[in-house]
């Protein structure tokens, strides 16, 4: 490494932020620019490991560490410091063909698997590859560059999230003909209606989505395949097909009163929101508002965090997350947590921050689950009904167990559930016959992706489940490589 002293000289320092009181005002960007050499000297904190373990993704209990796409990391840390920034962007491009998703909306988990983080702040890693790919496109280096070539073969890829969009790209690449049919009126998946303008903006989908149309990706919305679109027909004009719908199946709550009217998903929050946003600057009203309510958000993710920073926005009256954990404390565990697993410590996101600048307070309650839904005379949601419980692990086994005396009644008029996701809608599934696995994902090996109908291949979240942005671009190359082979009998992939 250029700098084998960086880790010691410099402290951390992530992508900074505009003030909360301030950015819940608008709905731009939440974060502020580095300075070029701010992000040079973060580079320089990278340690040149013999043995890195950023780059190198993998499960540990369930929970992912390092980075499943093996982004070349300690190489463009390197070239930053150096100030070889067209180079660290060819490096970030070579694992990676959306370096600015995963440098925005990624929890990052090759950071938890740093090792500078076994004894000090790890590595601004998300922060570093977010400026690689700004200055990629602030200096005109990240343009088109469609195939010399084509194959004669077509490929209809049903999806346009990450997962989608990788497959694509990568295909298109290969030289085949590649179609990709969403059935929203937007491309991007979640990345565009799942994760809010503030946090993700639709510009820098949309400046990626252009230079895939301009290499000869072709984009069809507003089209549901099995709905819209007969399956078969795709079956007959194309010569493979990619499913990677996501798993948008909602998980309920089976609590009394959850039929309750003000009690909503939080992705169609998410989803309505943005649409609105974007077609009109919410001026048509066709969203779920939060001003002027008591909100409560149950679910302690990234998601319900989202919901957060939304409601604010919408100038709500009071907001509370139910997080059904206990707080955790600022350090991993070293007996139940150790490094490179992933830190699971308490953390303060961008939406506690603006919630507490608003309202003066941290948003969140810990350790609290809903007991039931309480509704007025006309069935809209009044209040909602709690109990404090204690998390514990017995015989190898998540054991809940309710706290007597800590009883509460909570007032909300709007509720919004963000527990995560069951798996893929069953439709499209039904009529192309798939198999699948017990938790309704479709059945198709990792590695290989085929599924049991002939040139039928599924990734991303429909085949693995609920995941990460990282996983479903790691699928999504990957799922590229073996269509490439079933169409050519080989591949040059990566």
């Amino acid at each position: 490494m250029g700098n084998h002293t960086g880790f010691m000289q410099y402290e951390r320092q992530t992508q900074p932020e505009r003030g909360p009181t301030e950015r819940i005002k608008d709905w731009r960007d939440y974060t502020a620019s580095f300075t070029t050499q701010d992000i040079q000297v973060q580079g320089a904190r990278c340690m040149g490991c013999g043995v890195p373990t950023c780059h190198v993704g993998m499960e540990i209990n369930g929970v992912t560490t390092g980075c499943p796409l093996n982004h070349l990391i300690p190489e463009w840390n390197h070239l930053v410091y150096e100030g070889k920034w067209q180079e660290a962007l060819y490096r970030a491009h070579a694992k990676n063909n959306f370096p600015e998703f995963t440098g925005i909306a990624c929890p990052a988990p090759c950071e938890g698997a740093c090792v500078l983080g076994i004894n000090e702040p790890p590595v601004a890693i998300r922060s570093i590859e977010r400026a690689i790919v700004e200055k990629g496109f602030e200096e005109g280096w990240i343009t088109a560059n469609p195939p010399e070539k084509r194959t004669g073969r077509r490929v209809a890829v049903v999806g346009s999230g990450p997962a989608g969009l990788a497959a694509a790209a990568q295909l298109n690449q290969a030289g085949h003909e590649v179609t990709v049919f969403e059935r929203e009126d937007r491309i991007g998946g979640l990345l565009t209606y799942g994760i809010p303008e503030m946090k993700l903006s639709y510009q820098v989908v949309k400046r990626r989505v252009d230079i895939l149309e301009q290499e000869g990706v072709h984009f069809i919305t507003n089209t549901e395949v099995g709905k819209d679109i007969p399956v078969e027909k795709l079956r007959s004009e194309y010569d493979a097909i990619i499913l990677a719908t996501g798993a948008t199946v909602h998980r309920t709550m089976p609590v009394e009163g959850n039929n309750l009217k003000g009690i909503h998903y939080a992705m169609d929050f998410l989803h309505q929101n943005t649409k609105s946003l974007l077609d009109s600057g919410l001026e048509d009203n066709n969203y779920i508002s939060a001003k002027d309510k008591n909100v409560i958000v149950i679910g302690g993710g990234d998601t319900g965090t989202d919901c957060l920073a939304t409601a604010v926005r919408h100038n709500c009256k009071s907001l509370t997350q139910f997080d059904i954990y206990e707080k955790k404390g600022t350090e991993r565990d070293a007996t139940s947590n150790p490094w490179p697993q992933y830190p699971i410590i308490h953390r303060v996101e961008y939406g506690h921050k603006e919630a507490a600048g608003k309202l003066g307070r941290d948003p969140r309650a810990f350790a609290v689950m809903t007991t039931k839904f309480v509704g007025d005379e006309t069935g809209h949601i009044k209040e909602v009904h709690t109990i404090n419980v204690r998390n514990k692990i017995e015989n190898g086994r998540r054991i809940r167990e309710e706290i007597k005396g800590t009883e509460q009644i909570w007032p909300a008029d709007l509720v919004l559930i963000a527990i995560g996701f069951t798996g893929p809608e069953q439709g499209l599934l039904d009529q192309l016959n798939l198999e699948r696995n017990p938790n309704t994902t479709v059945k198709a090996t990792y590695g290989d992706y085929q599924t049991n109908v002939e040139g039928v291949f599924s990734a991303g979240d429909m085949r693995r489940g609920q995941s990460l942005i990282v996983w479903a671009i790691h699928e999504g190359r990957e799922v590229a490589r073996e269509c490439d082979r079933y169409l050519m009998g080989e591949t040059d992939l990566p």
